[in-house]
């Protein structure tokens, strides 16, 4: 299913409303201080009154069957306004790993409750060394009774790992990298909050101790389906990022136009000027680029994987440019604690490293062209 202009322009039109008013920055403030790290009602009222969480869903799994290009909205403005919630780790992570796994038996059994909104869920990849290589999981899945696994081992940077009621595990087997789910409850896991430079966006280290654990999908393809889901979830984080960005852009082009200083807006200097302009090319790049890897995804395209590092690049750069210069536009007050702009410098440098950073994605981006 996909939605035309008019559509889009709608679902972003509600899905700013609800944030605005459900997250504005004294909210954002409050949830990074607090655990969990979301506030459940509000989270509850996205999957009830906007169906967030199922958008990408296929119908037959609850959800609304639409594609990245409508996804990417809602994302572009949850990362304008900070969104302090599991949808990342639940929607871009877990649900399309449970997706390119192809079980279907899986999907059907716990695609609905996260379509629903009913169930969190996160996708535990990363280890001590912070790579999502799934050649580089060293915790291990072994048989136990009839059809029955238990995993060890420890993960690192999981996002939303102490809240997220199901954990799709990724672990070795004789066969190679496998995934693996794990209910929240389970007995041997154990979580622990990692203290990040965001502190918007919550993470965990997971410790597994002979956690009983079920399998999902075949035995020893977690390297195929982790390549799946890095680029859907890299063209996620893109729209993520470039809605970071524009709203970097605003907040500097804003205070350019209201401070005065030598009797003249501060936007009339030159070098102000400068560093908006550059602002704005670095988030219409970013727009162009995330938006573009989602319609090909949606269209089945055999340029998406190089598209979605493409994107991954480019607003990763974009924002981390936008958050540096919105900072200097407002100068003295933009390195203060009390100011917002830190709080995009920090997710702008997080989500720049979350997947492994630029070394690793330009690496990705080499892979994908055959080079």
């Amino acid at each position: 299913m996909t939605a035309d202009e008019s559509e889009l322009r709608e679902l972003r039109a509600a899905v700013r409303e609800f944030l605005e008013a459900k997250s504005p920055e004294e909210a954002v403030r409050k949830l990074m201080e607090s655990e969990p790290r979301f506030d459940p009602a509000v989270w509850s009222q996205a999957a009830d009154q906007l169906r967030l969480p199922g958008l990408a869903i296929p119908e037959e799994y609850g959800g609304d069957g639409f594609g990245l290009v409508e996804l990417g909205v809602v994302l572009e403005e949850m990362g304008r306004a900070l969104f302090c919630a599991p949808f990342f780790a639940t929607v871009l992570l877990a649900a399309q790993a449970l997706l390119a796994s192809g079980d279907k038996e899986a999907c059907a059994r716990l695609l609905p409750g996260i379509a629903a909104g009913r169930t969190t869920a996160t996708l535990a990849v990363a280890e001590d060394h912070g790579s999502w290589d799934p050649a580089m999981v060293s915790a291990r899945a072994v048989p136990d009774g009839d059809a029955g696994w238990t995993v060890r081992g420890r993960k690192c940077f999981v996002i939303d790992g102490t809240t997220a009621d199901l954990i799709l595990v990724v672990a070795r087997t004789v066969a190679g990298p496998t995934l693996f789910a794990v209910e929240r409850d389970a007995a041997g896991l154990a979580a622990e909050p990692m203290e990040t430079l965001d502190a918007t966006r919550a993470m965990a280290r997971l410790t597994l101790d002979a956690v009983p654990a079920t399998l999902v999908g075949a035995e020893g393809a977690g390297g195929r389906i982790m390549a799946k889901v890095l680029d859907i979830a890299s063209v996620g984080l893109a729209a993520e990022q470039a809605g970071g960005a524009r709203r970097c852009l605003e907040t500097s082009a804003e205070y350019a136009r209201a401070r005065h200083q030598f009797g003249r807006p501060i936007g009339s200097f030159q070098a102000v000027k400068h560093k908006c302009a550059d602002m704005l090319v670095q988030v219409e790049l970013a727009e162009a680029a995330s938006r573009e890897a989602a319609r090909l995804a949606d269209e089945g395209s055999p340029d998406f994987p190089v598209a979605a590092t493409v994107a991954h690049a480019c607003c990763s750069r974009a924002y981390m440019i936008a958050a540096m210069e919105n900072i200097q536009v407002h100068g003295g007050i933009g390195f203060t604690w009390e100011h917002p702009a830190h709080l995009y410098f920090r997710r702008a440098k997080s989500s720049q490293l979350l997947f492994g950073g630029p070394a690793v994605y330009h690496e990705r981006l080499l892979d994908r062209l055959g080079i």
